[in-house]
This record gives C-alpha cells, structure tokens and sequence, in this order.
C-alpha cells in the first residue's frame, strides 16, 4: 500500500493520469459528434428512401397497421366460425310437391313441404286441401327420418329436400 502512495507522490506519473484522462474525454467527445454525424445521415437517408417520409416512422406505422389487421382479421374469423355453426340449425333445404289430395277438387291445391337444416334436422308440413275444409299437418324430422309414418308426397319432398341446397318445387305428375 505503501508503494501505492509512494507512486501517487511522483509528478510524473500523477501526470501520466490526467494526460490518459484527458485524452480519453476528448475520444469519448470525438465519438459522441461522430455519432450525432451519424444518426444525421441515417435520417437524412431514411427520408429519401421515404420520399421526403421518414422511412422509419412509415415502417413502426406500418408494423403496427399489420398488428391491428390481424387482430381484426382474427375477430373476423371467430365471428365466422360462430356464424357458420349458428347457420346451420337454420333452414338450408326446402323441397315442395304439389298434389291433388281429393278427386273432387280440380287443381293441385294440396302440397307437403319439407323444411331442414344442414343436419336433415326440421319439419314436414302436409296442407290438404278439400272442397269442404283445409288440415295442415306437421311431423318432425330428425337426421332425415320421422318418426311418424309419411305418405308418399311427404316421403317425396323430403327427398327433394335433402338432395337439395335451394327450394325446388315439383308436382306430383313428376313423381
């Protein structure tokens, strides 16, 4: 320790320190207007590319624009999807047969309709019409099947149901 205090003591090498000090606070100087120079090139070259923009800004912008489109895109695609299973417990296939019921009554004014879901999930409604009264009648289906007994015009539009995507209506001459 002593040997220490006997260096500190000597001029010269008190001197050497101040003059290694003095030299690395002008380095340290240097460096710092040396990157100032810098960074001021780097800014003036990002605005040329940007086109008088500074390039930088424009692409944290853009960066964050792409963030907040697939955050966007992302909420888009969970509203489908809910849409898309809500969808399909709506009616997405109707078959329709028009029929003469009754000899008595001139036209095709009774029909049986069939209504389903993507599944084959929904309803069979069979409307007779007759010269004296009207009756509709309804019988659920489930996967295509009922299970109550159809008749050959409801067993028809459930056909023309399932086989279809968009209504069809046909009458009974074409079964």
């Amino acid at each position: 320790m002593s040997s220490i205090l006997e260096l500190l003591e000597n001029e010269n090498y008190v001197l050497a320190i101040v003059i290694v000090n003095i030299i690395l606070i002008i380095v340290t100087i240097i460096n710092t207007i040396l990157i100032i120079r810098a960074n001021g090139k780097y800014v003036k070259f990002m605005k040329k590319l940007g086109n008088g923009s500074n390039l930088d800004e424009m692409m944290k912008d853009y960066i964050k624009d792409v963030k907040e489109i697939k955050k966007d895109n992302a909420e888009i695609k969970a509203y489908y999807t809910k849409l898309d299973s809500d969808i399909a417990s709506c009616i997405q296939k109707v078959g329709l047969v028009r029929y003469n019921a009754f000899k008595d009554v001139g036209s095709d004014l009774s029909f049986a309709v069939a209504l389903l879901d993507r599944n084959d999930n929904g309803v069979v409604l069979n409307g007779l019409y007759g010269s004296e009264s009207s009756n509709i009648y309804a019988k659920p289906i489930k996967k295509g099947v009922s299970s109550y007994k159809l008749s050959e015009e409801e067993e028809y539009a459930l056909e023309i149901a399932e086989q279809s995507k968009n209504f069809i209506a046909k009458n009974r001459e074409n079964m």
